[in-house]
């Protein structure tokens, strides 16, 4: 079995938008002991993401961090009568502002979703936020993120070895596409992540 070695890594300013498109590895385990989340690796093999959940699988208030555990989104689920929903907060500093969520997820109702199993709005605190969609294929762990023109912004899948090797479910690869906020991105995955129970 492969081993996920993590290379030094020096500090910098973090940019989180690339001219190109990225590819990142998606490990469906915490680097701390008996914890809950995921570990992100760059095409390099460096931890750019992780997410550690100390409390109980489906928590209800997650943080995704950076290689250094800077927050960068605190994501909380909201429930409501019928279906709950996650709102993602961008951490600014050491603030979060819990009045002005930078993304929210819904979960679709099963008779009117088709293969959109969650809506999302991104830029809620704008006067024209965006709307995203996941989409589905056949398998909850095999799914894509378009804009409302059916664009393609990310999308997921089990990661195969360079000889073809399919690996295991915990571990999954990540392509964003160009100009797209990865972060973002990242913080989208943990979400349904935590949908269905993955985290």
């Amino acid at each position: 079995m492969g081993k996920v070695h993590p290379q030094a890594l020096v500090s910098s300013d973090p940019c989180y938008l690339s001219s190109k498109q990225e590819s990142f590895t998606v490990w469906m385990k915490s680097l701390v002991l008996s914890g809950k989340g995921c570990t992100v690796f760059d095409s390099d093999g460096h931890v750019v993401y992780r997410v550690d959940n100390y409390d109980s699988k489906s928590s209800n208030e997650v943080h995704l961090m950076d290689f250094e555990g800077k927050v960068l989104y605190t994501i909380l689920r909201k429930k409501l009568k019928l279906l709950g929903f996650w709102e993602g907060y961008r951490c600014e500093g050491s603030e979060i502002d819990k009045t002005k969520p930078g993304f929210q997820v819904r979960k679709t109702l099963r008779l009117l979703r088709g293969d959109a199993p969650c809506n999302i709005t991104v830029g809620l605190d704008k006067n024209q936020p965006c709307q995203y969609k996941i989409e589905s294929w056949t398998s909850k762990s095999a799914y894509k993120i378009v804009d409302k023109c059916g664009g393609l912004i990310a999308e997921v899948q089990r990661k195969q070895s360079a000889c073809g090797v399919v690996l295991g479910e915990d571990v999954m690869t990540m392509v964003v596409e160009p100009f797209i906020d990865h972060s973002l991105i990242m913080g989208l995955v943990v979400v349904y992540s935590l949908i269905n129970s993955k985290m």
